[in-house]
């Protein structure tokens, strides 16, 4: 298959291909849509702030950014390494990383 017969079939697939979604199946398409969009809206704005307009004392900073790059990287890394290889193995650190968010947003707090 040639490079032209390859991109005819992905075009073809791509116009006829009828595209049913669980938001237009469920008719919250657009609700879920202002709410993705107000979310990174809000996100944006508070982390401009953060980098910008906020001053933390260095020392809770930086033990409360350590905390909270651990905790996520511990979460994150336990789920995406079970839904890609399906090993249950480490998915005892989710709750670890879970723990150690919550301590970060607890050092921050102070």
């Amino acid at each position: 298959m040639g490079y032209r017969d390859w991109l005819a079939s992905w075009v073809a697939w791509a116009v006829f291909f009828p595209r049913v979604t669980a938001f237009t199946m469920a008719g919250l398409g657009s609700a879920f849509r202002r709410l993705g969009a107000l979310s990174g809206a809000g996100a944006l704005g508070l982390a401009s702030y953060g980098a910008h307009g906020a001053h933390f004392p260095d020392a809770y900073g930086k033990e409360a950014g350590l905390l909270l790059a651990s905790g996520t990287t511990l979460f994150c890394t336990s789920f995406y390494y079970q839904a890609l290889s399906g090993d249950t193995s480490i998915q005892n650190l989710g709750p670890v990383g879970g723990s150690l968010l919550i301590l970060g947003w607890l050092a921050l707090a102070l």
